[in-house]
């Protein structure tokens, strides 16, 4: 399901005739956020965003995950793979397992840390002790109660911010955006952009720390010698497009499926034949690339035929994102010893 276009505008009729429901999901949501969660066996950032859809999460957790590691951490992450049919909790293993089974980010986090899927975030914890892991970074859950984070980082997308402002289903929003900001400890805007203004000054009232990063292609340079035919299944695929034409490739043409979109025979004949008829190379996302691994037919095809545009999220002050690495261990610790004393 792609997101409404007025979630992205000023709020109109259509989110004006949806407010009352809005209201009621927003109360729902904002109590169950307050819920008490359990006691995490090590020390959790929660890599969460305020609206639904695509901000970075991913990209983010990896960049932190570098981070850690440079540190002396061991860190593994923790997501319920969406999109994947095990339950879990089951340590992914890029060679048995396919974005059907645990997810398209799972893959591209497995290339970096150990990572444990699990529908029942408080049983995937246990297995990440298991494997060794003295630091969790859980992609996404920001929302979900059951787990007490030690550390919420919420990336806010600077190009389209929080949209209309509006919770679900008048706009993109989880939980009102007042709750969602005093549940977080730091807000990382990916990317500048004049819609951030809004969650940037919630921030500065809230008192919580705010953080700049960006994206960047980190990949080989594709062809240049043919405009490209890109094609994407993520939260926001018109930010792909335009990253490209920003890094100074040609497109011939572009198809937005919604995110986490399961391709099918049928997709990838359309978008194999747009490309043929636009004398184009094919590109598209990790993620993407991610579900068509493991596919036969004309989906192998797509894949094997298709560039895959690779990107990380640099941070503006890898400094300061280390210290709150750093403090977000000596919280778990210092609490660890409180509790264990009382």
């Amino acid at each position: 399901m792609k997101a409404p276009a007025f979630w992205w505008r000023r709020p109109g009729v259509a989110a004006l005739l949806l407010s009352p429901f809005a209201a009621i999901y927003g109360h729902f949501a904002g109590r169950r956020m307050r819920r008490s969660g359990v006691r995490p066996p090590l020390p959790v950032i929660c890599v969460g965003n305020f609206v639904v859809g695509g901000a970075g999460k991913t990209p983010t957790a990896l960049a932190l995950a570098r981070l850690a590691i440079d540190m002396g951490l061991k860190p593994a992450f923790l997501t319920r793979g969406h999109g994947g049919a095990l339950k879990g909790p089951v340590q992914v293993d890029p060679k048995l397992h396919t974005a059907q089974d645990v997810g398209d980010e799972a893959l591209l986090l497995v290339t970096l840390a150990p990572v444990v899927k699990a529908l029942d975030r408080t049983a995937g914890l246990a297995r990440l002790t298991d494997i060794g892991a003295n630091l969790c970074i859980m992609d996404d859950g920001f929302q979900n109660p059951s787990i007490d984070k030690t550390l919420s980082l919420v990336v806010v997308d600077g190009g389209v911010g929080v949209g209309n402002g509006l919770t679900l289903p008048a706009g993109p929003l989880r939980a009102p955006l007042s709750i969602q900001m005093a549940a977080a400890d730091a807000v990382l805007v990916l990317g500048a952009g004049p819609h951030s203004a809004r969650v940037i000054a919630a921030a500065a009232r809230a008192g919580k720390a705010v953080l700049d990063a960006r994206t960047v292609p980190c990949g080989p340079r594709l062809a240049d010698d043919r405009p490209l035919f890109a094609f994407a299944g993520i939260g926001r695929p018109q930010k792909f497009f335009d990253q490209l034409v920003a890094d100074g490739y040609r497109l011939a043409g572009t198809r937005a499926f919604a995110d986490h979109h399961a391709f099918s025979e049928a997709d990838a004949a359309e978008v194999l034949e747009a490309a043929a008829i636009a004398d184009a190379a094919l590109v598209t996302t990790s993620k993407d690339a991610a579900r068509l691994a493991g596919s036969g037919g004309r989906l192998a095809e797509l894949l094997a035929t298709t560039l895959v545009y690779e990107v990380e999220t640099r941070f503006a002050s890898p400094t300061a994102v280390r210290e709150l690495i750093a403090a977000t261990r000596d919280r778990w610790l210092r609490d660890t010893f409180c509790r264990g004393s009382t």
